[in-house]
């Protein structure tokens, strides 16, 4: 699996908005892949912004924003999720697998299930 597709891994993609019609290029953090098969490669985004814009519950702190290839010390947004086309996506680095684990258990959290439920 590239890197890119692979849970865990920092892209650059096309992020959309809810709040208008436009998309913004914006780093994000795949937390599965969507697509398979003969289908076309998805994979499943959350937002990544600013560690200095007003937190949100369920935000998850970068702790190494240099392993993760951003310029300032950021958060994972769990509550913005979007499927983005694969070939959209454009490495950056990788966040530790802890805070994974933690991005992992604030989705299944906002989605009322346990961890053990899912399969993210």
């Amino acid at each position: 699996m590239p890197i890119s597709e692979a849970p865990g891994a920092v892209v650059r993609v096309p992020f959309p908005y809810t709040d208008a019609e436009t998309r913004q290029h914006r780093p994000a953090l795949v937390v599965a892949q969507a697509g398979s098969g003969a289908e076309p490669f998805l994979i499943w985004v959350v937002m990544i912004t600013s560690a200095e814009n007003r937190g949100w519950p369920g935000d998850v702190e970068i702790a190494d924003s240099r392993s993760a290839g951003l310029p300032a010390a950021s958060v994972v947004r769990t509550a913005k999720i979007a499927t983005i086309d694969l070939a959209r996506a454009e490495p950056r680095g990788r966040i530790a697998a802890q805070e994974l684990s933690s991005v992992r258990a604030a989705i299944a959290a906002r989605l009322d299930m346990t961890v053990e439920d899912r399969t993210l």
